[in-house]
């Protein structure tokens, strides 16, 4: 599998990201490609767009890095369907380029989240997904002040309707007041995904777990 991870300014997580896909794709790691740049590498078969604050999350997050120069060529790949995955600050990025509907808010308790948390894959068989049981609970950290999942209601059902929510937090795991619990989503085509906790923090068992370790199999394995 051939992977691009895109760092921007105050990225923090694109390392963590790294070292994930690395070791679930047999020890080849991912190229990584600076905001800047005009375009990805060519035959990609995965773009992650890591956590952390990019732009130090001024006017909202993730609104500046939508419009970085290496965002133009990441879209019309994704509208080609090269699967995209963003964690964090990459799902409030995807959510700014509109390839995923919705916002991500303040935390409704107006204070950093910073703690694991469980939450059920709601979307399994997916490329994303396809190593993880549909139901089961898995436990990832989330690290965020904005993961507060937010649509009209009208585009809640239809997500809802069309099996696009990928991740719910587990009633009372909710850390950051999101609508329905959503904690991830993907894009109509299954191409997408978008997910406010840090699955590359509990790759190895040496970080506290690996639950998170099955999304990136997932990928390996349906794009290799």
């Amino acid at each position: 599998m051939k992977a691009a991870v895109v760092v921007f300014p105050a990225s923090n997580c694109d390392r963590d990201v790294k070292v994930a896909l690395t070791n679930a794709n047999g020890g080849k790691p991912p190229q990584m490609v600076w905001h800047g740049e005009a375009s990805l590498p060519g035959d990609l078969d995965l773009i992650v767009l890591p956590g952390g604050f990019s732009y130090g999350d001024y006017l909202r997050c993730g609104a500046m890095a939508a419009h970085s120069p290496i965002m133009r060529d990441v879209t019309a790949r994704a509208r080609r369907g090269t699967p995209v995955l963003g964690i964090c600050n990459g799902f409030q990025i995807l959510c700014e380029t509109h390839l995923l509907p919705g916002v991500l808010m303040r935390n409704a308790h107006l204070k950093f989240a910073s703690r694991d948390v469980d939450m059920t894959v709601e979307g399994a068989n997916t490329m994303f997904t396809a190593r993880y049981k549909p139901g089961q609970v898995i436990n990832i950290p989330v690290a965020h002040g904005d993961g507060n999942y937010y649509a009209d209601e009208g585009t809640l059902d239809r997500i809802e309707g069309e099996g696009q929510v990928a991740f719910r937090y587990v009633q009372g795991s909710n850390p950051n007041g999101a609508a329905r619990n959503i904690a991830g989503i993907f894009n109509d085509k299954r191409t997408i995904l978008g997910l406010m906790p840090h699955p590359e923090r509990h790759a190895d068992p040496l970080t506290g777990g690996t639950d998170g370790r099955g999304i990136f199999e997932s990928l390996v394995s349906a794009l290799s």
